[in-house]
């Protein structure tokens, strides 16, 4: 392990590395939210973030920090930091990362994402066992990309997942996985997990909608989405 810089007689630490601290504390605090706003149950789902540390661990560069398997977010902190390199060998950490690794590998080597969240949660994991993609009963689905594909099942913590989800994910920042839940990307944690929170509504209201007897939900169209994602390009303050 690399010499730390501040105390050049003990190896490098991640707890003493900003960046990677910051992260991390992020990232924990991210978990914890799925599970506080209902979107997992128990040790499900999984969080992470690509990081450049201050000074790479072993020439590694960038990291993915992510979050532990079997682990309640409750009882992590700074000493559980749990990181791998992009080719997925291990850099920091004793914990075992999720077995849902491959998935975030997959997502951090085809795009620009930065973070990603992966949930269980309850409407959008109803609606991926009904729909190939989400109808499109609200504008907010342009700022997902458009219509969020389902991808097919898989066994979870499979490359053949990770490769589903990269498909599903094309040209988009959400999609839902078959009998399994959700997962959303973005520049920053906060990003995401917004996403998750946006996706979840989105299917809790088009399930709402379509159990109303003799009424079927209406859509918006190709154009509509479109009108709607140029107008969300210039929406929040600006510098915000």
């Amino acid at each position: 392990m690399e010499k730390n810089r501040a105390h050049p007689g003990r190896p490098w630490r991640p707890q003493e590395d900003q960046a990677v601290a910051h992260a991390w504390h992020d990232l924990v605090e991210t978990a914890r939210a799925t599970v506080r706003d209902g979107l997992v149950v128990g040790t499900s789902g999984n969080v992470s973030v690509r990081v450049t540390p201050d000074r790479p661990a072993g020439g590694t560069g960038d990291l993915v920090l992510i979050t532990p398997t079997g682990v309640p977010y409750d009882r992590l902190g700074p000493e559980d930091t749990v990181a791998v390199g992009l080719d997925g060998r291990q850099v920091l950490g004793t914990l075992k990362p999720t077995s849902e690794l491959p998935l975030h590998l997959a997502v951090y080597r085809t795009g620009t994402a930065r973070a990603v969240v992966h949930t269980h949660a309850p409407h959008a994991t109803a609606v991926s066992t009904l729909v190939d993609t989400l109808p499109p009963v609200h504008y907010m689905a342009a700022a997902l990309g458009g219509p969020v594909r389902t991808a097919p099942y898989a066994l979870y913590g499979s490359q053949e997942l990770a490769g589903h989800l990269v498909e599903a994910l094309r040209d988009r920042t959400a999609c839902l996985l078959r009998n399994h839940g959700t997962v959303t990307t973005g520049d920053t944690l906060t990003q995401a997990l917004d996403r998750t929170a946006q996706l979840e509504w989105m299917c809790r209201v088009w399930l709402l909608a379509r159990s109303v007897p003799g009424h079927t939900p209406s859509l918006l169209d190709a154009g509509q989405l479109d009108a709607a994602a140029e107008r969300l390009r210039g929406y929040g303050q600006p510098g915000g």
